[in-house]
């Protein structure tokens, strides 16, 4: 087949007025009342190129074959005054026939006419100077909750809410990408797709080593939200879908949707194997508060018990549950953790992640502490936080999404939208009569160094600079460091760069906080939302430990490896290359500095 790339000639422009619309030897173009449009052409090609305008409303977009619909449609926000980006329509299916591309909603003098393209292929390199170097993106469009993450045959799945027909929230899909290390990832395009039954919102995905579904011994199974607007409100219920291939392509349940409800918020259902009484779990998120279900088979589900009214934060809905058990560190125990995302009701504004430490025992989960509110991380940007089915080792990874509802559709980039934290290897540690979740960057970040520096101690007596380059000249590096703050009751440490941008970090030995001031750090004019101050507790111990990951546009900080944690996003015009240490008029001490190019 030829490879061609076409745009729609200027010819076509002339005769947009004729209500039988314009016509080429590949395709015709009409125009007809309230808007509604159609493209005729035959398939010769893999894609449509859509021009996108970022502001524009939403058109919808769907293909018709011999006078019949074929899916489902799409909405699409076509250009109407300018071009900011394309994004592909893949038509493949359909080559060596005509389709008609059905338009709604597009006024007939919109350039998209003008502007858009035929492809065998689409470019995906990156043009986006914040798109970071060690945190999974999307190679295009839009991206949010992680979803349907499991390990199988050395490989990491991850699948994620995707959007591939533009880079805000809509048409969700889930996207699938692939890593063998953590740290990096494989584009594996779409995965499961809408249908009659709904959008694909968030999910998960188990191994079922003994074929308890049926479905074949080793077949991995996703589980994942319907979601289906109605001109009453959105429907959410529960699907599932098999793959016979790790993960490539999923074949959905002849008889979805598998649980039903009359709930509104009917959501995100995160399945796993309960060994003491052999049968499957799965966690769902209802309004406020989580239901618990139990199944032998994985399609039969029955209702076991509901957790959530009177403990902790109901400031939102909530969200993306997940049920681990994890062990204390220092001691034989174990203890289940409730993980529970909400939005809105973070503690610095906008959607957060907290946790519940308690008991499981198949059917009912009890909180052990049910007067605090546990926070996973202390940033704006950790969210929709879930773990990998299956880990390798024993180990208990997680992973969320690096944004915050309140801006995430805002943020400076076209390309892509939304990045994930660095994966992270979850355990318990007790502090003050109370068991807390710890997160660790996961141990391959320590395989991902290159380039190592070393300095050994810095005395701060008033201001003490540290240049960070070369290590920080592509962006993408780890600062280890560890400060003995003497009699100081406040140390401030500075990330900069040349331009006058910088992130503040303020560690009050009086309080035992570490707080994080980005409202300078770059752009920020985007949202009133993000210029913010965030803050956590840190450890009581003598001396802060700490590890810093920058990447591009953003940074997480980790006290004590992980014992308390906050991610921020950032989008400096230039890499942050110094680190400023200034004292309260008290010297202290900075010691084992290690600096790490990330690749």
């Amino acid at each position: 087949m030829r490879k061609r790339v076409m745009t729609i000639m200027s010819v076509l422009l002339a005769s947009l007025s004729s209500s039988f619309g314009a016509t080429s030897n590949d395709f015709k173009i009409n125009h007809m009342a309230n808007e509604s449009n159609s493209v005729v052409l035959e398939a010769t090609n893999k894609y449509l190129l859509l021009p996108i305008q970022e502001n524009a409303p939403e058109a919808k977009v769907g293909i018709i074959k011999n006078n019949v619909h074929t899916g489902v449609y799409s909405n699409v926000r076509l250009a109407r005054e300018r071009v900011d980006y394309y994004v592909p329509y893949d038509i493949s299916e359909y080559r060596g026939g005509y389709i008609t591309v059905d338009i709604q909603g597009m006024p007939q003098n919109s350039i998209c006419w003008s502007n858009i393209k035929f492809s065998d292929t689409f470019d995906t390199t990156n043009i986006e100077k914040f798109r970071p170097s060690y945190h999974h993106t999307p190679a295009y469009g839009w991206m949010n909750d992680p979803n349907g993450m499991f390990y199988k045959d050395g490989v990491y799945h991850l699948y994620f809410q995707y959007n591939p027909y533009g880079s805000m929230w809509g048409n969700m899909h889930w996207g699938h990408s692939t890593s063998t290390d953590l740290v990096n990832w494989k584009n594996e395009g779409v995965a499961i797709a809408p249908d009659a039954i709904g959008t694909i919102f968030s999910g998960s995905c188990v191994v079922d080593h003994n074929n308890t579904s049926g479905f074949g011994e080793g077949a991995v199974v996703a589980f994942y939200t319907s979601a289906k607007p109605t001109p009453w409100g959105d429907c959410q219920t529960q699907s599932m879908a098999y793959s016979l291939d790790n993960g490539k392509t999923f074949i959905k349940y002849e008889n979805n949707p598998i649980l039903t409800s009359s709930e509104k918020d009917f959501r995100d259902p995160k399945v796993f194997w309960y060994a003491p009484k052999e049968h499957w779990v799965m966690m769902l998120a209802v309004g406020q508060h989580m239901e618990i279900y139990s199944s032998k088979n994985l399609k039969d589900w029955t209702k076991e018990s509901e957790f959530g009214e009177g403990y902790g934060c109901h400031g939102g809905v909530w969200e993306c549950p997940d049920l681990v058990e994890l062990p204390v560190e220092g001691t034989k125990e174990k203890k289940w953790v409730l993980i529970c995302n909400i939005n809105p009701g973070g503690p610095f504004g906008g959607s957060a992640t907290q946790y519940f430490v308690g008991d499981f025992d198949g059917s009912t989960f009890t909180n052990n502490y049910p007067e605090e509110t546990k926070w996973m991380d202390y940033g704006k940007d950790h969210y929709a936080t879930v773990t990998w089915n299956n880990a390798p080792d024993g180990r208990c990874i997680a992973i969320g999404w690096m944004s915050n509802w309140q801006y995430a559709n805002n943020i400076p980039t076209l390309q892509y939208r939304s990045a994930n934290t660095i994966a992270r290897d979850l355990s318990l540690f007790k502090q003050d009569g109370s068991i807390f979740l710890k997160s660790e960057p996961c141990k391959e970040m320590v395989e991902a160094r290159k380039d190592g520096r070393q300095i050994k101690a810095v005395n701060v007596a008033k201001a003490e600079t540290i240049s960070l380059s070369p290590q920080s000249d592509n962006g993408a590096y780890e600062v280890e460091l560890s400060i003995n703050p003497g009699k100081s009751k406040e140390v401030s440490f500075t990330l900069s760069n040349g331009k006058g941008e910088k992130v503040l970090m303020t560690y009050d030995t009086v309080k035992k906080t570490l707080a994080m001031d980005r409202s300078k750090s770059g752009e920020v004019s985007f949202s009133k939302d993000f210029p913010a101050v965030t803050e956590m507790p840190v450890s009581k111990s003598k001396e802060l430990k700490l590890r810093l990951f920058v990447d591009k546009s953003s940074v997480e900080a980790f006290v004590n490896n992980g014992e308390f944690v906050m991610t921020n996003c950032v989008f400096p015009s230039a890499p942050y290359d110094m680190i400023t240490f200034e004292s309260d008029g008290n010297r202290y001490k900075v010691k084992n500095i290690n600096i790490y190019q990330i690749k």
